[in-house]
């Protein structure tokens, strides 16, 4: 699977955005897709998640309210919409994705995951 994240851009305090992450060589469809942000000289951490049905998404409590997650799997796409962006959320955001996953999320490790998209820059100004 080949995974590419689009979406992001300069915006505002207090703005949104959504990202996208497009999928190819590979259905999606059966896989658990994360949101992952590297800030400069920091770990990559984790986001948000869902599963491949999209009943279930789990986020990191900093964006819980803020952040929604969604996906069509007839797009082979998952999407990331940002809201009440904040300073902090500054950071480079990658999507990643792992097949048959047969157990309960939140899926917040790196380490969970196969696939890796190049990043997409997000950078909120106050």
């Amino acid at each position: 699977v080949q995974l590419q994240a689009s979406g992001g851009g300069l915006v505002q305090a207090g703005g949104s955005l959504r990202l996208s992450c497009t999928a190819s060589g590979r259905t999606l469809s059966r896989h658990v897709v994360g949101w992952f942000r590297q800030a400069p000289g920091s770990e990559r951490d984790f986001v948000a998640s869902i599963t491949w049905a999209g009943g279930s998404t789990y986020f990191v409590d900093s964006v819980k309210g803020r952040f929604t997650i969604s996906r069509d799997n007839a797009k082979n796409m998952v999407y990331l919409q940002m809201n009440g962006l904040r300073p902090e959320d500054t950071a480079v955001y990658y999507c990643a994705a792992r097949s048959y996953i047969y157990y309960s999320g939140p899926y917040s490790s790196t380490l969970e995951y196969d696939y890796w998209g190049q990043g997409t820059q997000v950078t909120v100004s106050s």
